[in-house]
């Protein structure tokens, strides 16, 4: 079975109940589906930014519960190879977009994002959006 990392951006949309997330997190199984340590600090910023900061800790903590999160520390060295090639060619990406890239390629994930700009850049990385907009 596949196993998916959900970006921040997409934890964002399923905290707020967008999108049918929750359908498409139930048809792949919660067991299937894991966020990045990034992405538990990116919701964190969100929380003590916010006027409900309560609230967005809670989510937090929830998002903790529902999905096992990855360490980063094991593909720190394909985050610094990347990183390097992207440099070479002037392609640069955000550094936490890239860590959670770089994650999703070395435990053999498929990247949840609607991010695809940018996290495509990252080489071998899968990507499906389960967000994406159709285009009317």
């Amino acid at each position: 079975m596949a196993q998916y990392l959900l970006d921040t951006d997409i934890c964002i949309a399923f905290l707020k109940g967008k999108n049918d997330l929750l359908k498409k997190i139930e048809k792949v199984g919660f067991d299937n589906c894991f966020v990045s340590e990034i992405t538990i600090g990116e919701l964190s910023y969100g929380a003590y930014f916010s006027d409900r900061i309560e609230k967005h800790k809670e989510e937090v903590v929830k998002t903790k519960k529902l999905f096992n999160v990855i360490p980063i520390s094991e593909c720190l060295e394909l985050f610094g190879k990347e990183k390097a090639r992207l440099r070479r060619e002037g392609n640069l990406i955000h550094d936490f977009d890239l860590l959670i890239g770089s994650t999703a390629v070395y435990f053999d994930m498929i990247m949840v994002t609607n991010n695809e700009k940018h996290l495509s850049r990252v080489s071998g990385i899968v990507i499906e959006n389960w967000i994406k907009h159709d285009v009317k």
